[in-house]
């Protein structure tokens, strides 16, 4: 399975390689988010083994087993899945990011619950996609302040998962809108947003070339689930 996914890592950051190029960035700018979701922790094992230290869950319950065995030590985690309430109490001292950001309330709960600094991005629905959780363009600003204003909460950028198509050439004006949306709201809020959240297996080339600061890759490392 190691030889697998050192070849599926290989071929992954050779995209990044010529992707960045085309756009004249440098491939060093884009962070690599491993998704781990539904893989065990052997296989974890192996992606911490040739160097993949970001990693990310989408459910907190499927996480924790997960971080218990294999440790936050060395290793960011992200949660990039949609965050429950009830489930606040479990982030602190585990997750380095949470990427799911979507609502006021929500904000205010996280901060309430935690005691130490909590990266954070704002998952916007750029889409308007009804089945997909995040903020909706409109709701940003009122969300951004909200997030900006807690006191734990350290609001580093945008996040978004764009539709679903045949040609990811499809989905380049939605990750132009989340610069555009990231660049307005840094402006409104006075801070810099560095983190574009944007890309994934069937698309990542393209976020790239848009300005994809982390990816979140997961059948494009370790194959079909």
């Amino acid at each position: 399975m190691t030889e697998s996914l050192e070849a599926n890592l290989r071929s992954v950051r050779q995209v990044i390689t010529r992707s960045a190029e085309r756009a004249g960035r440098d491939p060093g700018e884009v962070v690599l988010v491993a998704v781990t979701k539904t893989l065990p922790v052997e296989r974890i094992r192996e992606a911490i083994g040739l160097g993949l230290t970001q990693l990310g869950e989408n459910r907190v319950q499927e996480a924790l087993p997960k971080i218990e065995e294999v440790g936050p030590a060395d290793l960011d985690w992200h949660l990039i899945g949609h965050l429950q309430t009830n489930k606040i109490k479990f982030i602190e001292g585990r997750f380095r990011m949470v990427q799911s950001i979507d609502g006021v309330g929500l904000a205010e709960a996280l901060d309430h619950r935690l005691e130490s600094p909590l990266d954070v991005l704002i998952e916007v629905n750029v889409a308007q996609e009804p089945q997909k959780t995040g903020t909706l363009p409109a709701d940003l600003p009122a969300v951004a302040r909200a997030v900006h204003g807690a006191q734990h909460l350290r609001l580093r950028g945008l996040m978004t998962v764009a539709p679903m198509v045949a040609d990811p050439e499809q989905v380049r004006p939605v990750f132009r809108e989340l610069v555009a949306l990231r660049d307005t709201t840094s402006q409104q809020l006075g801070v810099p947003l560095p983190v574009l959240s944007m890309g994934m297996t069937d698309d990542y080339a393209i976020a790239i070339e848009e300005g994809a600061t982390m990816l979140r890759l997961g059948r494009a490392l370790f194959g079909p689930r």
